[in-house]
């Protein structure tokens, strides 16, 4: 039996692929859904709150479902589950004032949330302290006081950071009965292992970040940068919609996309993050060949035919 909580964290570590499936909306919330997801095929579980309702009550009967329906194939208690959010991250401002749509994902007890938009370095940064509790300090400035410090005056409203680290966590206490029991674990235990990884390579939880505008892929490089992030993605809709074209861009894509995609891939391979793309079973092979790691398209015949060619 697995020790671990999240599998796609495990296959990560791995060099392996991973392949998610779910939908951007309209994803079925409930218990009995959950029950049958619990069998899927895929790696993990996209829930689309982006453009999907901001439904908390569905997403914990679902996950308790999942939790039902259990274990997986592999060993783990459910499915990786990764929730869009809501938020844009297109400043810091923005993504600090709603950092709540966080807590409460995490809360019910999802794996990880991916933030849409993101188009500033002080934005991913936000996001990954709204992510985390206080008592974890890998990769906070080391100009920022330690926590004993703190409590006697020094420096005690510090919390930005300088260079390519993070500030304090700002999560807080309340949740961790209730996203405890979906992991399967204590509460102690989950405030251990709710941190990000591989900035903790003992953390459970995944943060990925779209890079899906012009301003997002000309920052792109300090944004993906910033410790905490598991994965990122070129968002074409998005980027697409910003160039001019109201459907999805042709593939192989124009010019300019082009060189966004190279950018925004180049930065991941610099920082050490998953790179995530659209595949289907005709191009999956050359994708992982290239270096894609985060699997899009939610086609079991790509699963099949790119965890062969892996030899997974």
């Amino acid at each position: 039996m697995t020790t671990t909580i999240n599998r796609c964290i495990d296959l990560l570590k791995r060099d392996q692929a991973i392949y998610y499936t779910g939908h951007h909306t309209g994803h079925v919330l409930t218990y009995a859904q959950g029950v049958v997801d619990s069998r899927t095929w895929a790696d993990y579980i996209n829930i689309g709150m982006e453009h999907g309702s901001f439904d908390m009550v569905g997403l914990a009967e679902y996950l308790r479902g999942l939790v039902d329906g259990g274990p997986t194939a592999s060993g783990h208690r459910t499915p990786t589950v990764v929730v869009e959010a809501p938020v844009n991250g297109t400043d810091e401002a923005n993504v600090r004032q709603n950092a709540w749509q966080f807590r409460q994902i995490l809360g019910r007890g999802a794996h990880g949330i991916i933030l849409c938009q993101a188009e500033t370095a002080g934005a991913a940064r936000a996001f990954v302290e709204a992510c985390r509790y206080p008592i974890h300090l890998q990769g906070v400035d080391p100009a920022i006081p330690e926590p004993e410090a703190r409590m006697h005056g020094a420096n005690k409203n510090v919390r930005t950071p300088g260079g390519n680290f993070v500030g304090i966590g700002a999560r807080g206490r309340g949740s961790e009965a209730t996203a405890g029991l979906i992991w399967g674990i204590g509460e102690p235990e989950y405030q251990q292992r709710c941190d990000p990884w591989p900035l903790n390579p003992a953390g459970e939880l995944m943060l990925g970040v779209k890079i899906e505008s012009p301003e997002g892929v000309a920052n792109c490089a300090a944004i993906l940068a910033v410790p905490g992030l598991a994965y990122a993605e070129l968002g074409p809709g998005d980027l697409g919609l910003s160039l001019g074209y109201l459907g999805e861009p042709p593939n192989p894509y124009p010019p300019a996309m082009a060189a966004a995609r190279e950018k925004v891939f180049a930065a991941c391979k610099a920082n050490g993050l998953a790179f995530l793309e659209g595949c289907n079973a005709g191009n999956i092979a050359g994708r992982l060949d290239e270096g894609v790691r985060v699997i899009a398209g939610g086609r079991e015949d790509t699963a099949v035919v790119g965890r062969a060619h892996s030899r997974r």
